[in-house]
């Protein structure tokens, strides 16, 4: 099965929702253009995209955006994808992951209990390495790791 972006999500502001997009643009260092979490401020973050995949919204009766990831894919176990591995996603965009997306208070609004049962499966989040335009239905590639010095 060739993995694939299903959906894309921005989230404006702190608190507001998730809106989906057909195609986003990832700048290098920062994240997504027009999310929240694309902060220039000069102090790089490891949480500048958030990356779910399907199959684990649908073990938990979530749909697309509920876990207010920016980035729905298919055909990928991203739980499975260790911390400095890269992604490509579609032509252009590189990212790398960095660490599982500790669930915060929010899930607990989506479902009571939510919280914890997203204990390390509530995402992973990544930088972006290089930037671009990305669509929905771009296809994913796993690349090599990010070097250890």
């Amino acid at each position: 099965m060739v993995a694939e972006i299903i959906s894309l999500q921005i989230c404006v502001g702190h608190r507001e929702p998730m809106n989906p997009v057909d195609s986003a643009t990832f700048i290098e260092g920062f994240g997504i253009e027009g999310d929240r979490h694309a902060v220039k401020s000069g102090a790089r973050t490891v949480r500048q995209v958030l990356l779910m995949d399907e199959d684990t919204l649908e073990g938990f009766g979530l749909g697309i955006g509920q876990v207010r990831e920016n980035v729905t894919v298919r055909g990928i176990d991203l739980h499975e994808v260790p911390a400095g591995q890269r992604l490509a996603l579609g032509d252009d965009v590189v990212v790398e992951i960095t660490q599982f997306c500790a669930p915060c208070e929010r899930m607990d609004e989506v479902r009571p209990g939510l919280r914890e049962e997203l204990f390390e499966q509530r995402g992973m989040l990544a930088t972006v390495i290089s930037g671009g335009a990305v669509n929905v239905g771009d296809q994913i590639q796993v690349l090599e790791s990010a070097s250890v010095s």
